[in-house]
């Protein structure tokens, strides 16, 4: 057997573990009475589960410095590292962690706290919302044309 097809396997394997072990925790979530007047509270689990897992470049369930650097970088907000390690400290609630679980991911989205990733998500997310209601250009005149 082919050992790129043995390592799609487990990759397969592992995101499908780690999907799990996140779908587990958002049960948690659903359940809390915490988050009960959450608005779409289910919709926004699984939006966060799906980006969340997008950046965990490990698969190990946590988003390291470099998850997170890419994460900005996708979102063409590009971070120091030190200014890396500020937002970092900012989701898990000033603990000095180098990683991001996803209970702290979700509590930093579904709280109250106040963190610079939390409006970068936010404001990329809503700039998604903004273009996806915009129809077709207007017609310009020749005087409008750059």
């Amino acid at each position: 057997m082919d050992s790129r097809s043995q390592g799609g396997k487990a990759f397969g394997f592992l995101k499908s573990h780690q999907e799990d072990k996140l779908n587990a925790i958002n049960e948690a979530f659903l359940s809390d009475e915490q988050y009960a007047d959450v608005e779409d509270l289910a919709f926004k689990l699984d939006m966060f589960k799906q980006k969340y897992m997008e950046f965990d470049l490990n698969d190990k369930g946590d988003i390291d410095m470099m998850g997170l650097k890419r994460m900005l970088e996708k979102l063409g907000v590009a971070k120091t590292h030190l200014e890396l390690k500020k937002m970092m400290t900012e989701v898990v609630g000033g603990a000095s962690k180098d990683t991001i679980s996803y209970t702290d991911f979700l509590d930093m989205m579904l709280g109250k706290r106040h963190a610079i990733l939390k409006l970068i998500l936010m404001f990329e997310g809503m700039n998604k919302e903004e273009k996806k209601h915009e129809g077709p250009a207007s017609p310009k005149t020749f005087s409008q044309l750059p």
